[in-house]
């Protein structure tokens, strides 16, 4: 077994010459290489802008607070039709409910549930076109575009 072209020995010649190729080819295209010193305007961004960087960077130029407020228009839009679909879904329990006792109860919990979601997300963006008008108020002393836009 200690022969010399085992197949332990084979492969470690094979891994060292992979290894050596790779090393080549990879140092054959290094030319040269050196530090590079970059001035304060290279380093910090030159004299790119804010604005040229967002555009470069694909970000859109909206208002922030509008931009909040659409995201809470969205949330509380998809929370309110969730509501409505629980509510809906209790309804078709109960009218498939056949007269059961327990299925009437629980499409009962289920519309009641739905009831109190849709209240609860109300509320909330009540509450929320409230602060957020009254945050723009404040900040800019000019009345801006509610939440309920």
């Amino acid at each position: 077994m200690s022969n010399i072209l085992s197949k332990k020995h084979v492969g470690y010649f094979l891994g060292a010459v992979m290894a050596l190729t790779i090393g080549a080819v990879a140092l054959m295209g290094v030319s040269d290489v050196s530090a590079q010193t970059l001035t304060a305007d290279e380093l910090f961004g030159g004299e790119d802008t804010g604005a040229e960087f967002a555009t470069t960077a694909g970000l859109g130029d909206a208002n922030l607070v509008d931009t909040i407020a659409r995201i809470i228009r969205v949330a509380l839009g998809f929370l309110g039709v969730i509501a409505v679909v629980m509510i809906l879904l209790g309804g078709f329990k109960w009218m498939t409910s056949g007269g059961n006792e327990t299925k009437v109860g629980d499409a009962r919990k289920l519309i009641y549930a739905g009831i109190i979601g849709l209240v609860i997300v109300i509320s909330a963006y009540a509450i929320a076109s409230f602060v957020i008008d009254s945050i723009v108020t404040v900040t800019s002393g000019s009345d801006s575009i509610p939440v309920s836009e």
